[in-house]
């Protein structure tokens, strides 16, 4: 009968119960999408939507069928000339395309680790990080930024995906381990709980580019996002484009005509690493606390994606 079933719902224990998605790069901004769509469909009340990635014991693609760091097959390959489909080549193919050259990727990428730095040391990421104990060591703030860079050094620098290339280990993002987590509710659930909103999600987008150059997604995805919440460029108060090279923010960057100052102010992947399944929700998370402390109204993230896919996400404050 329907009222013993609601009596056996009403005391059943509590449990959480998860899902694991795949998104590539974008997996927890992703999964930030769905969290959201759930609670506004009224599936779910409480949404944790995040990532973790340890890419220092499980190497990137080491699920794929065809060995690890490559998941395509051979039908897929004939179709693209076998052109091998690999993201630093990608980042050159950027480069050539948007006539970035050497000295400029090398300065984008100072400039992270030294905004990353600043941000550090003013305090900016101490009420996002959860200090935890490794190796008998207490870690509180990003491991991988470093004070001590120089054109000079970076000059100096191999390039690993072409032998006459101008993409670095210093202009690409940093292999790391992380893990990033928002909280995802319904305003009513939200006024039930005693909880303050700090941020509604105003619009998402998904586009896909060809999946051998794969790195301009976010350049379609923002103009879509933009172009579904009804707002220009110009009404963002700040952006967060995931930092997966140099030239991938750079040419987003040239397309969008976005206020530079406004791009990654607080330093991005190449600075503070990419974790790759913690990403989306670690930019999201950094993205919402600058629009609380600042002020800003409108905040917008995208983020490039495995085989040619990338997502885009406006957020809105609230509150004061």
């Amino acid at each position: 009968r329907s009222s013993d079933l609601a009596a056996l719902a009403a005391g059943w224990p509590e449990s959480v119960v998860g899902v694991t998605i795949d998104r590539q790069c974008g997996s927890s901004q992703q999964a930030v999408h769905f969290a959201a769509a759930g609670v506004l469909a009224g599936h779910y009340d409480l949404v944790v939507a995040g990532g973790v990635e340890s890419m220092s014991r499980v190497p990137l693609g080491a699920n794929a069928a065809n060995g690890p760091g490559f998941p395509y097959g051979p039908r897929v390959m004939a179709r693209y000339g076998g052109v091998p489909f690999d993201q630093g080549v990608g980042a050159e193919m950027l480069a050539e395309r948007w006539g970035l050259g050497r000295t400029v990727l090398d300065e984008h990428a100072l400039a992270s680790h030294e905004k990353a730095a600043a941000a550090t040391d003013a305090g900016g990421f101490a009420g996002q990080i959860v200090p935890v104990e490794a190796a008998g060591q207490r870690v509180a703030v990003d491991e991988g930024i470093r004070r001590s860079g120089s054109l000079e050094v970076l000059a100096g620098l191999p390039t690993p995906f072409r032998a006459d290339g101008v993409i670095t280990a210093a202009s690409s993002s940093q292999i790391s381990d992380g893990a990033a987590a928002v909280l995802v509710t319904s305003s009513g659930t939200a006024a039930r709980l005693g909880l303050s909103p700090m941020a509604r999600v105003h619009a998402v987008a998904l586009a896909g580019v060809d999946p051998v150059s794969m790195l301009t997604g976010p350049i379609p995805a923002t103009a879509k996002v933009l172009a579904r919440a009804g707002l220009s460029i110009d009404d963002i108060g700040t952006f967060e484009v995931n930092e997966a090279f140099a030239s991938v923010t750079l040419a987003w960057s040239a397309e969008t005509g976005a206020d530079p100052d406004r791009l990654n102010p607080q330093g991005g992947a190449i600075a503070l690493g990419h974790p790759l399944g913690a990403s989306g929700a670690r930019l999201m998370t950094t993205m919402v606390h600058r629009m609380r402390e600042q002020g800003i109204r409108y905040g917008l993230q995208a983020m490039c994606e495995g085989g040619g896919m990338a997502n885009a996400t406006i957020l809105e404050r609230l509150g004061g």
